[in-house]
């Protein structure tokens, strides 16, 4: 086969690898999927590439499996052969860089997974709302941590990387980018800068188009 194949949806997690595709100049097909916490089909069909039926997932061109978006962006980069999202070894940016991509992946994205759909993780009813809201608060004081952290005018400071794209997307996501603006203006401001990346136009256009 030739090119890749992401299998996404639109504004789900997927975006983050799409943009980095855009961005490289990659060859990929978008394989749609339907609501994977609410379609049982979406499911089942995803489950047959990727046994966690989680996005995004990326077939590689020799028809191997990649998921987890940070390995795929880590992996993306050695593709590439450039370092124009990730630092290079030895770069002054590479320790931070690392650091708080696995930091969002590990603890930011999962509060999604467990606060998007309570009823897959919490069997009563009258504890969904409660969890929801635990988990997500959670969520709000790991962003106001990253906060702390970013640079301007990117996460990085000079430097535009992958990390602007993991918060140009999240910040989208649940609270949303009102929450953000008040509460973490550094990070709204790296996203609205990531908003106007004329090389991933395209992408925002697709993915995000209100």
């Amino acid at each position: 086969m030739s090119g890749y194949t992401l299998w996404g949806r639109e504004g789900w997690g997927s975006t983050i690898v799409e943009a980095q595709l855009v961005w490289y100049g990659l060859p990929y097909a978008f394989e749609p999927v339907g609501d994977l916490l609410r379609q049982p089909e979406s499911r089942s069909k995803l489950e047959k590439v990727n046994p966690l039926a989680q996005v995004p997932t990326l077939v590689m061109p020799d028809g191997s499996i990649m998921s987890e978006s940070a390995a795929i962006t880590l992996l993306l980069a050695d593709i590439s052969g450039t370092d124009s999202l990730v630092p290079r070894p030895g770069a002054p940016e590479r320790a931070k860089f690392l650091r708080w991509l696995v930091f969002i992946v590990a603890n930011i994205y999962p509060t999604f997974t467990y606060a998007d759909d309570p009823a897959r993780f919490v069997s009563v009813n009258a504890a969904r709302d409660p969890f929801r809201a635990a988990t997500d608060a959670y969520a709000q004081r790991l962003w106001r941590q990253i906060e702390r952290e970013a640079g301007s005018p990117w996460f990085l400071g000079e430097r535009f990387s992958a990390l602007d794209i993991y918060i140009g997307i999240m910040t989208r996501w649940r609270p949303k980018r009102g929450w953000f603006e008040t509460e973490t203006p550094r990070l709204f401001a790296i996203a609205r800068r990531a908003d106007q990346r004329p090389e991933l136009a395209e992408v925002w256009k697709r993915n995000f188009p209100s």
